[in-house]
């Protein structure tokens, strides 16, 4: 099942004020195909807005939400602007392939998602194709400390974009890798030297399938993310799909806004995986592919957690799946304590 059948992708551009978000963009927008077929919708907090005159000058369907943060109460606004746009692309008037949303830097991207994902007529001509994360190399590590928003968009990122790595020194960058890695351990990592990254970067790939995790020697001490946990199942036997996700639903039921993020590539007995992807309560709609994009077929399940102890996740979904008599044999855990 394609999961972009009849649906226009969404790139959702996010990070930290002054981390460099509208400088890659303008970079990317300089590819003349990507240019001529997307959209872009610009959310900046302040009334008068600059960012999007800056991208307008790349492409003319450049769209200003200044009526507050859409992550927090201005989603209808963005609602209205992606129908806008599907009317205008209908009557042929303003045509395009792909819509890119640059948040605010105080934003939380779950709450966008939620928007595209739960809306009964966005959800079926829209798709979420990609999560970018900006963190600045020179300020990311106090960023963590003050900006507890940073830890939020790390962990829906897909990928993750470092900047301004031409003026900071290499083991301030690679504490912060480490500390983002910590924290999401099956992102993505890009470097960005004065602002240029790979004009794909934008698209959906591999990204978005979890892949066996190493084990790493993570400190306790890490008081930037004391409170943010992850764990990694690799699984050898196919799943119950029916009884994994009965078990998924209960556990985002009880605890989904502490489960920040659940990525997993799924043998469920079929010829090719599912592919799961979720933020808190909601669940994007699982994508079947047709064949598996890595060597080996095992399971990958990625969760990363808040205030909630790794373990008790995996006692959890050994538990219900013994219970269904389809116990799971768990071949690697990895948890960042």
């Amino acid at each position: 099942m394609d999961k972009y059948k009849g649906k226009k992708p969404i790139t959702i551009v996010t990070g930290c004020l002054g981390s460099g978000k509208t400088t890659i963009l303008q970079e990317i927008l300089k590819d003349d195909e990507i240019k001529k077929n997307t959209a872009v919708i610009v959310n900046e907090f302040g009334k008068v807005g600059l960012d999007h005159h800056l991208l307008r000058k790349s492409v003319e369907r450049t769209i200003l939400l200044n009526n507050g943060c859409i992550c927090c109460n201005s989603r209808e606004d963005l609602a209205e602007e992606l129908k806008s746009l599907l009317n205008m692309d209908e009557m042929g008037v303003s045509t395009f392939d792909r819509v890119i949303i640059e948040t605010t830097g105080m934003a939380d991207p779950s709450p966008i998602l939620f928007t595209v994902l739960t809306n009964p007529l966005l959800q079926h001509r829209y798709v979420i194709d990609c999560v970018i994360a900006t963190v600045d190399a020179k300020n990311g590590l106090l960023q963590f400390e003050n900006n507890p928003e940073l830890i939020k968009q790390i962990t829906v990122a897909d990928k993750i974009v470092i900047t301004k790595t031409d003026i900071t020194p290499e083991e301030e960058i690679g504490e912060l890798l480490k500390l983002i890695t910590d924290i999401s351990p099956s992102c993505e990592l890009h470097r960005a030297i004065h602002g240029q990254v790979e004009k794909s970067i934008i698209i959906g790939n591999k990204a978005s399938y979890p892949s066996p995790l190493k084990q790493s020697n993570i400190s306790r001490d890490n008081h930037y993310s004391s409170d943010i946990r992850s764990i990694s199942f690799t699984i050898k036997k196919p799943l119950d799909w029916t009884a994994f996700g009965l078990w998924l639903s209960m556990l985002l039921h009880a605890k989904g806004e502490d489960v920040l993020r659940v990525k997993g590539l799924l043998d469920v007995g079929e010829k090719g995986p599912i592919v799961l992807n979720g933020v808190q309560h909601i669940i994007h709609p699982p994508q079947h592919l047709e064949e598996w994009p890595l060597d080996e077929k095992n399971s990958h399940l990625v969760f990363i957690l808040r205030s909630i102890d790794p373990q008790s996740i995996e006692r959890s979904l050994k538990a219900f799946q013994t219970f269904l008599n389809t116990e799971i044999e768990l071949l690697e855990l990895q948890a960042v304590l």
